[in-house]
């Protein structure tokens, strides 16, 4: 398990550091999507320049897991971004959908080992420091 959890590791952030850097570089040609609110979304998503937050957060997630470093820190990065992925895909792109399901795969292989450094955000009363 431990060498599925380091393969997925540099996959997804391959993978996020790849289409990251295309959202500012524009290196792998996209088509607009067939669905005419896909695109009015996506429109307003780029003229607001939140695309360009959303590119760099998967940038940044995507360098810190092939760095190996602050591996908690990308995964929480990442795992709102690939909300944001499913969502939109879940609700109007559902064709296309492949990409944002291998990624959460993925991460949750990734997370797996990881999981200790995520138990105190699953606790209902978490313990405080006085």
């Amino acid at each position: 398990m431990k060498i599925a959890s380091i393969v997925a590791r540099y996959l997804l952030g391959l993978m996020f550091t790849v289409f990251g850097l295309n959202g500012f570089l524009h290196f792998i040609p996209q088509p607009p999507p067939a669905n005419p609110l896909a695109l009015q979304f996506l429109i307003a998503v780029s003229a607001s320049h939140f695309a360009a937050f959303f590119f760099a957060v998967q940038v940044l997630g995507g360098l810190l897991l092939l760095s190996g470093f602050y591996v908690p820190l990308a995964l929480t990065l990442l795992a709102a971004v690939i909300y944001n992925i499913l969502a939109f895909h879940l609700t109007m792109a559902p064709a296309s959908i492949a990409p944002g399901l291998v990624a959460c795969v993925l991460w949750i292989l990734v997370f797996l080992p990881y999981r200790e450094s995520f138990k105190g955000i699953f606790s209902a009363k978490p313990a405080t420091r006085t």
